[in-house]
């Protein structure tokens, strides 16, 4: 173990390196602040917006304004003069985009690491997750999420793996690590049936003495004096705007507002606790380039936050950090019509939509002839050198029998369709109200058959066009359908929310948290790659991190 001193005796060769790199100055960094005096909190709330882009706060805002009578808590927040704001970098060990695994794995260790692994450098070495340093202190530690339990972003803070794809074996950590308080979805995972080491890992829980449920009911009735495990779903969470209109999804499933409050309830038993919060459809809405389903799950994480500021203010121990892993599409309003006047009217269309787009394609689906998809050739300018594909990230590090590693979570058809543009006209009427012209509806048929080519690859899949086709309707564009390197906010009340100001690394919120519990630990780190192709070459990094190691 490294102490503090020997921890702030190595920041030269760690600022050099970065320097080195082209990354930004840190304006107010943790070793600064670790030298001055502050209250410390008895309680943490770690509140993520997952993928939300300065664009999707903003959105969800004026759309909160519209179609509620109140803007977002988040927003209230900044007007809050206790509460202290910062911005984030989020840059990954190989990459300026992270993705949510090495986003969380920052927080959850204070070292970089490549995309796609879990505190698990890319020399073999696996790190000490904070949920671990915590247990050892005495903290309670507490897991929400609306994507699947074992998803990478709550993973970071409890599990170190080599992929983040390795789900059964990230659930397996959970019930080593005794975390207090599991809820997201994901029941597979803890299904003998589904397992492929056909552990009955549910019974495991309860027979630990944790209370396992899988539906809203059972969520609402448990205990509050036991552990709890709630996996809800068999995937992730539905979307809140598909859960609005679903009378069986509403009965069933909880919203996490519930979650978060079943989950305060019982934390807040221990003297020490800390609780991670994820809203992740935000994410995976951004993803599909849906706009309303994205804000509408920003305003259910908007109700959890509530949730959590009504928790502090009764107890005003507790420190509150809300913010986003990374940016996701970077959705926007842009300005439509003459001198923008339609840009309000156009915005305003979003609360007649009353279905996510995989909802909207299944529905495609459903009437649509299916036929076999026309090959499209590849680019070379999309290759690393003549003939070869581009690496997914962190695909040499997946473990053995581990689902491949996407790193999107975009929903594409299974087939090409053939839709009359009339049947596409009617659908998407009834579901958001935008009765678009024929041919828009016949372009759009194109993209459903597999004929038409977006200039931009990204963009090039039916749900993303139906995002451009939407943006006619709402005014709502979008930069891509994948995460991008934006600094984020971050704001904090609390004791020990002043540390959280001024530029920060994403590594900082680790060493924060530690210092903030009285932990004195460092984990290993290695410099940061300057190009993705490094992040395999695991020889290479092994060796340059053991002469930075011989020359501190």
């Amino acid at each position: 173990m490294l102490s503090r001193r020997s921890f702030l005796s190595r920041t030269g060769l760690a600022a050099a390196s970065a320097g080195a790199l082209g990354a930004p100055h840190i304006a107010r960094s943790a070793d600064v602040l670790l030298t001055q005096a502050g209250q410390k909190p008895k309680r943490i709330i770690h509140l993520v917006s997952d993928g939300m882009s300065l664009g999707t706060l903003t959105c969800s805002d004026q759309f909160a304004l519209l179609n509620r009578n109140r803007g977002l808590a988040w927003m209230q927040l900044f007007r809050d003069p206790a509460a202290h704001h910062g911005l984030m970098n989020t840059r990954s060990l190989n990459s300026l985009v992270t993705d949510s695994a090495a986003a969380s794995s920052a927080w959850g260790s204070g070292s970089h690491v490549t995309n796609g692994a879990l505190n698990f450098l890319p020399d073999g070495r696996l790190l000490t997750p904070l949920y671990a340093l915590f247990a050892q202190a005495g903290w309670a530690r507490g897991l929400v999420t609306t994507a699947e339990i074992t998803h990478a972003t709550p993973a970071g803070f409890a599990c170190a793996t080599k992929s983040r794809s390795s789900s059964d074996i990230i659930a397996s950590q959970y019930f080593e690590g005794k975390i207090d308080v599991l809820l997201g979805g994901g029941r597979p995972y803890f299904d003998p049936a589904k397992r492929r080491d056909k552990r009955d890992l549910r019974a495991d829980f309860a027979a630990a003495g944790y209370c396992v449920v899988q539906d809203l009911a059972g969520l609402e009735n448990a205990p509050v004096d036991t552990r709890l495990l709630g996996t809800f779903a068999e995937g992730h969470l539905p979307y809140s705007i598909d859960q609005m209109a679903s009378a069986k999804l509403r009965a069933s499933t909880p919203t996490i507002a519930q979650m978060t409050t079943a989950a305060l309830n019982r934390l807040q038993r221990h003297d020490n606790f800390i609780l991670q919060i994820e809203g992740a459809r935000i994410d995976h809405a951004a993803h599909n380039s849906d706009a309303a389903a994205a804000i509408r799950d920003q305003l259910a994480l908007d109700e959890a936050l509530e949730a959590c500021l009504a928790f502090q203010r009764r107890n005003p121990d507790t420190l509150l950090v809300v913010t986003t892993d990374h940016g996701n599409s970077n959705l926007g309003l842009n300005g439509m019509g003459p001198s923008y006047q339609q840009s309000s009217q156009r915005f305003a269309a979003l609360g007649q939509i009353k279905a996510s787009h995989p909802e909207i394609l299944l529905q495609l689906e459903k009437v649509g002839v299916k036929t076999k998809a026309p090959v499209v050739p590849g680019d070379p300018e999309d290759t690393l050198k003549e003939g070869a594909p581009m690496p997914e990230p962190a695909a040499a590090m997946s473990e053995p029998g581990a689902t491949p590693l996407k790193l999107t979570a975009a929903v594409e058809l299974t087939t090409a369709l053939q839709l009359e543009p009339k049947a596409i006209i009617d659908i998407i009427a009834d579901v958001t109200g935008y009765k678009m012209s024929t041919r828009r509806a016949a372009l759009f048929s194109t993209v459903l058959a597999g004929n038409y080519q977006a200039l931009y690859d990204q963009m090039n899949s039916p749900v993303s066009q139906l995002g451009q086709l939407m943006a006619n309707r709402l005014g709502i564009g979008w930069t891509g359908n994948t995460h991008t390197s934006d600094y984020v906010p971050l704001i904090a009340i609390g004791p020990g929310a002043e540390r959280f100001t001024g530029f920060l690394e994403n590594t900082d919120i680790f060493t924060h948290y530690t210092a903030l519990a009285g932990i004195d630990f460092k984990n290993p780190s290695v410099p940061l790659l300057a190009h993705d192709a490094q992040a395999h070459d695991v020889e290479g990094i092994a060796a340059y991190t053991r002469a930075a190691e011989q020359s501190s």
